[in-house]
């Protein structure tokens, strides 16, 4: 905090006020920066500078298609510090009632359509490899660390064909999409003017047509019912005009669902065990039921989900 005080004063806004923001999952921090009506954030990634260039990189290829992200207003990537365009506090979790989130998701789904266009040029590849590395921290974190489990051959191998599956379907789907692969009610901000502003983005990379929908739509935090995100699905489906059956369409999606859950399970575990980070415990409850009730519709899945209920809380 004092290096970046210190920093601040050598800037036009040395004579704001600085307070807490928020904090992300990451080692980031935010800080809010205020004088009369005027409202700035800090972002500080001091404890991780690397995450400031694909930040400023995924930046610009948003701004130059029309979605909203954050404009940088200063910058000093050597100390780990940008200042960048305040959206303000209200996200769209925040926003979400049963009688308004079709239209709210209609509204992220035109910004996901339009993040089709972005450049993918030299993004990381979602290839198998990285899909199933993602799909191994459930086992690692969730299954053996955090509900101590030892799986038995059988188990392991019954998991690990279930994962190979998941993401041979998974890549069935269009490639060479641009993802955001954070797109949820948290990392959209809800502005003044009801527009959106997107956040977190830096993690970027050329993946599946579907899995920003599926971030959105099947969100770790709150949940619809399934018939409406359906609906929603298909929505997306007729505005991009994607060339397959809808039946298959709405497979890749629960696919893409799944390979997202097992990973987030994983994820939520590691923050808590690893990171000290209990907060998105709260979350698996939900985020287990979302893969439960997935993969027991299909039939290259329905091992994977009489475990879960057999095995986890």
């Amino acid at each position: 905090m004092q290096q970046l005080k210190a920093w601040l004063e050598t800037t036009p806004y040395k004579e704001y006020t600085l307070t807490v923001a928020s904090a992300d999952a990451s080692f980031r921090k935010y800080y809010r920066l205020q004088t009369n009506n005027k409202s700035v954030l800090v972002m500080d990634a001091s404890l991780e500078k690397e995450s400031l260039t694909p930040f400023l990189n995924i930046t610009q290829r948003l701004l130059k298609i029309g979605v909203t992200a954050p404009k940088i207003l200063l910058q000093n990537t050597q100390l780990g510090y940008l200042v960048i365009e305040d959206f303000g506090n209200v996200d769209l979790l925040s926003t979400l009632t049963r009688n308004n989130f079709q239209t709210l998701y209609k509204q992220a789904i035109d910004i996901i359509t339009t993040m089709r266009h972005a450049d993918i040029s030299n993004l990381p590849l979602y290839d198998k490899e990285f899909l199933l590395q993602e799909m191994a921290l459930m086992q690692t974190w969730y299954l053996e660390k955090k509900l101590t489990l030892t799986l038995s051959n059988t188990q392991h191998a019954m998991v690990q064909d279930t994962l190979n599956t998941i993401a041979d379907v998974v890549l069935q789907q269009p490639q060479n999409c641009f993802v955001h692969r954070d797109f949820h009610s948290r990392n959209i901000m809800v502005k003044e003017d009801g527009g959106f502003g997107i956040i977190d983005y830096q993690d970027a990379m050329n993946g599946s047509i579907t899995y920003d929908l599926v971030s959105l739509l099947k969100d770790c935090y709150i949940s619809f019912e399934p018939k409406a995100i359906e609906e929603l699905a298909l929505y997306f489906y007729e505005q991009n005009s994607i060339n397959s059956a809808k039946e298959e369409f709405l497979m890749w999606f629960d696919f893409t669902g799944m390979q997202r859950h097992i990973k987030v399970l994983g994820i939520f575990s590691r923050l808590s065990l690893r990171d000290n980070k209990h907060g998105y415990l709260k979350d698996i409850p939900l985020t287990r039921n979302y893969l439960i009730q997935t993969a027991k519709k299909y039939k290259q899945t329905q091992s994977l989900a009489l475990f879960l209920e057999e095995y986890t809380p």
